[in-house]
């Protein structure tokens, strides 16, 4: 039984994935002064870059409203189950909208089937899961089958970031501007991970020197996993592709994982990672 497989726009698919995984996307809004650009649609990543670096304010982002979830699940056919992988509910409203579009088509079309998953992570943690949902479809699994097995999936889900630059988390207000001044006087980088019961991103530890925060980034997936033959790891980077083949290699000589994606990221994540931003998600022991 085919099941259409959906997510939203913080998922940092490439145009590539998202046609080799049949997912469908539902974009996330960002606003640069009055001006409003849908993720993906109106904004692809090159065009994004250029007008960060002439903007003086952050862009402020939206979250996809309950009718357009309503629209695109509409747009799915009735016989065709669809699961939701969002954004962790723990940073946005995306996947309370998802759920509020769900309940508008299931009034008018209560036989539907749709699942929406608050999936606790972002970027290169929805690549993972889709992925490893596309797999599982491969193999046969049903509709119930599947959704029962995301959900022990999201609780395995590690998701980590590293950040070279901390000015856009002092331009959009996440980090108090004299603290700001001060950790990047003093060179202090932060490495940074979704929770694992909100899946809220928070600061895991502070770290001098470029250099050994990516250290320290590599060092922390032996923490999560010992077990890496059978599991694949998925980066995401804010337009730094050779920082990020580098370190990627270097978790590669490291940790034996079976398989690796490497991919830029979408306009959301890179609003607040900042350029140089790294992100990796696998799936924990």
């Amino acid at each position: 039984m085919r099941i259409q497989l959906m997510t939203d726009g913080s998922a940092d698919l490439s145009k590539q994935m998202e046609e080799e995984l049949q997912v469908k996307v539902v974009p996330l809004y960002l606003n640069f002064g009055e001006k409003q650009y849908r993720t993906g649609i109106d904004l692809d990543i090159p065009a994004f870059n250029q007008m960060m670096r002439a903007a003086e304010e952050l862009p402020r982002s939206a979250a996809p409203n309950p009718n357009d979830f309503y629209n695109a699940y509409k747009e799915v056919d009735p016989e065709t189950p669809i699961i939701m992988l969002s954004l962790t509910k723990g940073v946005s409203s995306t996947y309370e909208n998802a759920e509020a579009g769900k309940e508008m088509l299931l009034q008018e079309e209560p036989e539907r089937k749709i699942e929406v998953i608050n999936t606790k992570t972002a970027s290169s943690g929805l690549i993972l899961l889709l992925h490893e949902a596309a797999k599982k479809m491969d193999e046969g699994f049903s509709y119930e089958q599947l959704v029962q097995h995301l959900h022990i999936k999201v609780e395995q889900t590690t998701t980590l970031f590293v950040l070279k630059t901390i000015d856009n988390l002092i331009k959009g207000g996440r980090l108090d501007r004299m603290k700001g001044t001060i950790a990047k006087t003093l060179n202090i980088k932060l490495l940074m991970k979704a929770s694992e019961e909100e899946g809220v991103i928070e600061v895991s530890e502070k770290v001098r020197g470029d250099k050994k925060s990516i250290r320290r980034f590599i060092e922390q997936i032996g923490e999560y996993t010992r077990n890496f033959e059978d599991k694949l790891i998925a980066m995401t980077h804010c337009n730094a592709e050779e920082r990020a083949k580098k370190v990627l290699e270097d978790v590669k000589k490291k940790y034996p994982f079976k398989d690796t994606i490497l991919t830029e990221m979408g306009p959301l994540i890179s609003t607040y990672a900042g350029e140089g931003g790294l992100v990796i998600a696998f799936f924990k022991d």
